[in-house]
């Protein structure tokens, strides 16, 4: 009987001894990597030397697992505890990484461009940013989950990081735990985001209140809280009475106005009045609007926006944003930009109802795009090894997930907006303060849509107070524009300085 055993242990013990050969090994979790410089801005006649980290951090959960690798770039005056005001910055996409407001406006250096022209191919010109905050105030610039060096770890996935709620959530344990880590937990507080980057933060100042950290101030760079604002629903006309004003004021750069007002804002008011008192009864009217009612509305916004009133009559006074881009100088052969309607370019299909490209993106991207990964790699020396994704489309199963909590009714998401977060967080907490940036050529953002949301949050007054709308003569990256570029510098250093003491 002996033997029999022996043989049966033997082989129990091979068995064993192949199973485990054939489990893989767990890859080991990374940790974060930082890469360590010194660069200098010269603000005012003032040089300051700031201590640069550009690599990533180790994310954790809320249960201290590690869930991803998370990219920034940070600039400090000096290392340690400090009460200097600090700034996390992003963009927007959403799947964008930061280098649009990195090498835009908020780093040391300054990516220039031929604004609002196409700029030549390389060698581009990477100049000190005389325009940075960073006299005032220490910057982050952040990178989202799969743009950048961000990457999920672990057992995390993309899906865990891609949507509304997702994406609120990673930023928040970021912040946390950046602040932490860097031993800034004194410090006044800042989000500076743009476009998307704005709907993310009217969540994260929300979910960080929540979780005990109040921010002294909130920016908001080319807004929007409410897609119904950019989407143009079916029989919503929500969408088409925010855009107008923006129409019209492309229009006027453009000089298609004949004898227009000279005076940009005081044209701008004239259109906001019209489309509050006429415009919108009509479209609310619909099917009911007689013809010589329509015809008058028409007749109106011809003089607005010069796109004849027979055009308006036949599309029911309705016109989407890429239709309008296409339509404004369809004569000329020429389309405008989306991000920024001072641009324009060739129409290659004149005759079709959408624009296929977007002049300002196409006149822009590649000076930004190399600009930066020069200036990444060659002065914050972060490896050349590793790869700067500067959008998370490039990563596979990338699909953003647009519900969110307090957006749900009837079963489903009945929108998608997160200025119910801006307001709770301002209701919550009635010191903190909301600086919105408006471009007037911005056709991805618009800020009537802007205005418009914040009329329908129903704010207490002394709360509103608390909202500061500033405008500028540029588009979606108005900072491109030298003139909203200089006042983007001093709106942005009055708002810290009135939020910190």
């Amino acid at each position: 009987m002996k033997k029999p055993i022996l043989l049966l242990y033997v082989f129990l013990l091979l068995s064993i001894s192949v199973i485990a050969q054939e489990k893989p090994a767990e890859k080991p979790i990374p940790e974060g990597e930082v890469f360590t410089s010194t660069q200098t801005v010269k603000i005012n006649g003032a040089t300051h030397s700031l201590k640069t980290r550009a690599g990533t951090l180790q994310l954790r959960d809320e249960n201290n697992e590690p869930i991803a690798l998370h990219g920034f770039t940070a600039y400090f005056k000096e290392d340690g505890p400090s009460k200097r005001p600090i700034i996390f910055s992003f963009n927007g996409g959403p799947g964008s990484s930061s280098y649009w407001l990195h090498m835009g406006v908020m780093g040391p250096k300054r990516i220039v461009v031929n604004d609002p022209g196409y700029t030549k191919a390389a060698p581009y010109e990477l100049v000190n940013n005389d325009y940075s905050i960073l006299d005032v105030a220490d910057v982050v610039m952040m990178d989202p989950i799969g743009t950048g060096l961000s990457m999920p770890i672990g057992k995390a996935e993309g899906k865990d990081f891609w949507g509304v709620d997702q994406d609120i959530r990673a930023t928040s344990l970021f912040i946390m735990q950046f602040l932490k880590e860097y031993d800034r937990m004194q410090s006044p507080k800042y989000l500076l985001g743009e476009s998307y980057g704005t709907f993310r933060n009217a969540g994260v100042m929300s979910y960080l209140l929540d979780k005990g950290y109040a921010l002294n101030g909130v920016v908001m760079v080319s807004s929007v809280f409410d897609i119904r604002s950019l989407a143009f629903p079916v029989q919503e006309s929500t969408s088409y009475l925010v855009h107008f004003p923006s129409y019209a004021a492309t229009a006027w750069y453009h000089d298609k106005i004949p004898n227009k007002n000279p005076n940009l804002e005081a044209f701008v008011d004239e259109v906001r009045k019209f489309t509050e008192q006429e415009y919108l009864p009509a479209l609310f009217k619909g099917g009911r609007l007689s013809d010589a009612e329509k015809n008058s509305v028409a007749e109106k916004m011809e003089k607005f926006t010069s796109i004849s009133k027979d055009i308006w009559y036949r599309t029911n006074l309705r016109m989407t944003a890429s239709e309008f881009f296409n339509e404004l100088l369809r004569e000329e052969g020429m389309t405008v930009g989306r991000l920024d309607s001072r641009f324009k370019g060739i129409n290659p299909f004149p005759q079709n109802q959408y624009a296929i490209t977007d002049p300002q993106s196409d006149a822009i991207s590649p000076a930004y795009t190399t600009g930066f990964l020069d200036y990444f790699h060659r002065d914050l020396g972060v490896s050349k090894k590793l790869t700067y994704k500067t959008s998370a489309y490039a990563s596979p199963g990338f699909k953003w997930d647009w519900s969110h909590r307090g957006n749900e009714g009837w079963g489903s998401m009945i929108s998608v907006n997160t200025a119910i977060d801006m307001a709770d967080a301002m209701n919550k907490d009635p010191n903190v303060k909301v600086l919105l940036m408006n471009g007037y050529y911005d056709l991805a953002t618009v800020f009537y849509g802007v205005e418009h949301t914040i009329d329908q949050m129903n704010l207490r007054p002394e709360i509103r107070k608390n909202i500061i709308m500033t405008y500028y003569e540029g588009g979606h990256m108005f900072y491109t524009h030298m003139p909203s570029l200089q006042k983007f510098k001093k709106d942005l250093a009055d708002f810290i300085k009135d939020t910190t003491h």
